[in-house]
């Protein structure tokens, strides 16, 4: 296989390869994509989002080409490395910094733990 190919069996893991895929499995070029998006992605542009060298185009960018390719725009967002809210979590639920990201890989007894010591925490603020 060179360069230029792609294994059809390999499923696409990066943000460049998820849109090559499915703009070829639309049969579309970049030329095409370029006037599918009413210009504002060029097919320079896009040519450097596939080959990688380009890796986080701004959400307006991802919108277009989610519409574009049918590929959901919540995928496109989370490979370009936006957070992308979880189905698990509520959207009204407030959240602080970073030791909240870590919630999700706590255990239920390190959780409960963590929200006692908070509590005390609160509780000697004053």
């Amino acid at each position: 296989m060179t360069d230029g190919e792609t294994d059809q069996n390999v499923r696409p893991t990066n943000l460049g390869q998820i849109i090559k895929k499915a703009r070829t499995d639309l049969q579309m070029s970049q030329r095409d994509v370029e006037e599918a998006t009413g210009k504002e992605i060029s097919n320079a542009y896009l040519s450097q989002l596939e080959s990688g060298k380009i890796t986080k185009p701004s959400p307006h960018i991802l919108y277009a080409l989610s519409t574009v390719l049918a590929v959901p725009y919540e995928t496109l967002m989370e490979r370009a490395g936006y957070i992308v809210p979880s189905a698990q979590r509520p959207a009204d639920v407030k959240h602080g910094r970073a030791a909240t990201f870590a919630v999700d890989n706590l255990t239920a007894d390190e959780e409960a733990a963590l929200l006692d010591y908070l509590a005390y925490l609160r509780t000697k603020k004053g």
